[in-house]
């Protein structure tokens, strides 16, 4: 990490137009190596006392429960079930996907170089690891190891499951809305826009109704479309996602994986076509059709698609036998991790800078599958490898958890330093290029902040259980082929019959 790092510092060096120093790169060059060289020791001092007291103890379940093999005989039949091991890896490539999404909104004001702009500038390709993560794990939460079923208890409420989904992300969502609503609203009256229009907005704002309107997809806080996406793939989890695919074997999930990704490719080509196949990147080229353009990203349909990979994916891992563990070879992670990147530079060349929309569906998003798929399963051996370490490691951990905070704030705190209307009359103009790391410092203080003292604030979350305990009961038989007070009556009933009724029955 250490070397690679400075050798960007290098690069950076030998970039012109950059315009910039040695002289004056000196002290990114001292506190890159100090700050990343205690990390990458502590990562190998682990890994050494890892090896050497517990070599056999998998990195996913070294703090789970006991198995039931590891206990006495006497104390085996108090024991009904582990948990699952818990995949720390997964959560630690949040923030790889978050950061190039924040530096890609905002990086033309950064830097004029050509070639950086063209990397930087591909955040719609990025989002595509956003939809498979949140699919591989509610894919891995939500079924059962070894085993093709669904875990039961917790899709018997499939409202109260929705809800619990919604509630996890839409407190934050309404806090950063509410703050920054007057600044959306004083833009809309400088620029003339009609007071019907602004509440319009409004509503599809704090509604998450805006991923389905391709010619208001980007209001106010144009990221939370993926906010509005997510939530329709929610609504259809319990029901009519989860249980069918639990029951699918791995040659089953296999096709589904190569039907969906073929489905996710035919649109992206449809779209090519209607536009063009090459791209220089957004910050310089312009779609023809804007609103054609938010249908291939934004639309729900096609995020449901995506998730709906990760979890195949998932259930592929999942269903795994002992023997497939001890005898399958999996292509190391740190070579899918590094293909799915690369395809980024295809922007840098003159018959293969394909759009954002190819690049994704086509190269990345398959590419990425299987690097989560290998980084699972490596994570579950007594030897992890080091990039399975290092996305598991505390570190990675803990900015993981900002990934979220800093998805949601950075478009706001963007429009207050780079949006020529509100820059202007805050600081007389576009602030200048090299504020940009300033801007990035500040969206992660500012993220550091919020999931501190908001997201894991114990009286949000228990307000925020509250309420979806509230809707839940409101909308009972919503998502199910019942009515509101059979649902509710069934309710009761549903823990003795579980284990006899079929999946169908639980939540149609």
């Amino acid at each position: 990490v250490t070397l690679t790092l400075l050798l960007l510092q290098l690069l950076l060096l030998r970039l012109p137009s950059l315009e910039l120093t040695a002289s004056s790169q000196l002290p990114c060059l001292v506190s890159v190596f100090f700050f990343s060289s205690p990390f990458v020791f502590r990562v190998r001092k682990t890994a050494m006392a890892t090896s050497a007291v517990t070599e056999e103890k998998p990195l996913a379940v070294q703090q789970d429960a006991p198995l039931k093999a590891d206990l006495p005989a006497t104390t085996t039949a108090v024991v009904k079930k582990t948990r699952k091991p818990r995949i720390d890896c997964i959560d630690g490539c949040r923030f790889a996907l978050v950061f190039p999404i924040i530096v890609g909104h905002f990086v033309k004001f950064g830097t004029k170089n050509q070639i950086l702009l063209k990397l930087l500038t591909q955040e719609n390709v990025f989002v595509g690891g956003f939809f498979i993560i949140s699919g591989y794990v509610a894919g891995y939460v939500s079924t059962k190891i070894g085993e093709r079923d669904c875990e039961r208890e917790k899709l018997a409420n499939p409202e109260l499951f929705f809800w619990q989904k919604v509630m996890s992300y839409y407190p934050l969502h309404f806090l950063i809305s509410t703050l920054f609503a007057p600044m959306f609203v004083v833009v809309d009256r400088w620029r003339k826009v009609p007071a019907t229009t602004t509440a319009f907005h409004a509503v599809l704002n704090y509604t998450l109704g805006q991923a389905w309107f391709p010619s208001a997809a980007e209001i106010w806080n144009p990221p939370t479309w993926f906010l509005s996406a997510l939530t329709f793939v929610n609504l259809a989890l319990p029901t009519i996602v989860l249980p069918p695919m639990s029951q699918l074997s791995k040659d089953g999930l296999r096709k589904l994986l190569w039907g969906l990704g073929g489905l996710s490719i035919v649109q992206k080509l449809s779209y090519s076509q209607a536009w063009q196949f090459r791209c220089k990147g957004a910050y310089k080229t312009r779609v023809s059709s804007p609103h054609l353009w938010n249908v291939t990203r934004f639309h729900p349909i096609w995020a449901l698609v995506e998730v709906m990979m990760g979890m195949a994916a998932a259930r592929e891992v999942m269903l795994d036998s002992p023997e497939e563990q001890k005898t399958r070879r999996s292509t190391h992670p740190l070579l899918l991790f590094v293909a799915a990147h690369a395809s980024m530079f295809l922007r840098t060349t003159r018959r293969l800078n394909l759009n954002d929309a190819l690049v994704r569906s086509t190269l990345f998003v398959p590419l990425y599958l299987r690097f989560l798929q290998s980084m699972h399963r490596d994570c579950l051996t007594s030897n992890p490898t080091m990039i399975t370490r290092f996305f598991g490691s505390s570190t990675m951990g803990k900015l993981g958890a900002l990934a979220f905070p800093m998805f949601i704030v950075h478009g706001p705190i963007g429009q207050l330093f780079y949006k020529r209307d509100v820059a202007t009359k805050l600081f007389g103009g576009v602030v200048e290029r090299r504020f940009f790391p300033v801007y990035l410092a500040v969206v992660m203080l500012v993220s550091h902040l919020i999931n501190e003292g908001f997201v894991k604030n114990q009286t949000v979350i228990n307000f925020s259980s509250r309420v979806a305990k509230f809707l839940a009961e409101k909308t009972a038989g919503m998502l199910r082929d019942q009515a509101p007070q059979e649902a509710k009556s069934g309710e009761a009933k549903v823990s003795t019959s579980r284990k006899k009724a079929p999946v169908g029955c639980v939540s149609a």
